[in-house]
């Protein structure tokens, strides 16, 4: 069974799995965010939660993810004070090399942050160094600038352009881009950062938790 992320830091962050006793601000979260997820998100488990009771519930299904060896849902919080950012989603997507997905949305209160850059990076970091990922992959609609720039800042390649493959309910009808990254290439960019390091010039974190945390 591949491994999943479970806890992971970052220069601001702290990525961790819920628990049962999030379900109450969860649901407020879901509710708070219910539009602001609604053009590329709409079939994040958030957008089903209306009670503490369904917050309670998809919680629970996540462990039941985690636990099959399937996905990871972990929400990110500001280390300086627990306020939640947004939420990384790692999905097992070839149980054999490994490969893995990774996915993210960004609590309407923090968008233009960095969070998710950053939260993005620290998981695929852990992939590839923890986990022995040999691929990381993220999917997006072909719209979605900001989570397409993620995926760029994180060295990724696209790899594929699907057109026109789905229709939104006002009737738009919008494609889906691939983008993947191998581990020769993460180690190629560590090496990378490491040399730049060394060099005596100023750095923190990886290159890509850098270029995420850019903009």
């Amino acid at each position: 069974m591949p491994a999943l992320p479970s806890d992971l830091r970052s220069e601001r962050l702290t990525l961790r799995r819920y628990t049962e006793n999030d379900a109450g601000w969860y649901a407020t979260m879901a509710h708070r965010n219910r539009e602001h997820l609604s053009r590329h998100e709409r079939d994040n488990a958030a957008m089903k939660i209306a009670t503490e009771a369904d917050a309670a519930a998809a919680i629970r299904d996540f462990d039941v993810e985690a636990q099959a060896g399937r996905a990871a849902f972990l929400g990110a919080f500001r280390s300086e004070d627990g306020v939640f950012v947004g939420q990384i989603y790692v999905g097992v997507s070839n149980a054999d090399l490994p490969g893995y997905l990774v996915g993210y949305f960004c609590d309407e209160a923090h968008v233009g942050q960095g969070f998710i850059g950053e939260a993005a990076a620290a998981t695929v970091k852990a992939l590839f160094g923890q986990c022995g990922a040999l691929r990381v992959g993220i999917w997006c609609d072909d719209t979605n600038i900001p989570s397409r720039r993620i995926a760029e800042r994180l060295g990724m390649r696209q790899e594929g352009h699907l057109r026109a493959d789905k229709r939104h309910p006002d009737g738009s009808v919008t494609g889906s881009v691939c983008y993947g990254l191998l581990r020769e290439e993460f180690l190629a960019q560590e090496a990378v950062a490491a040399a730049y390091s060394d060099s005596g010039r100023p750095t923190a974190g990886t290159k890509s938790e850098r270029s995420s945390r850019s903009k």
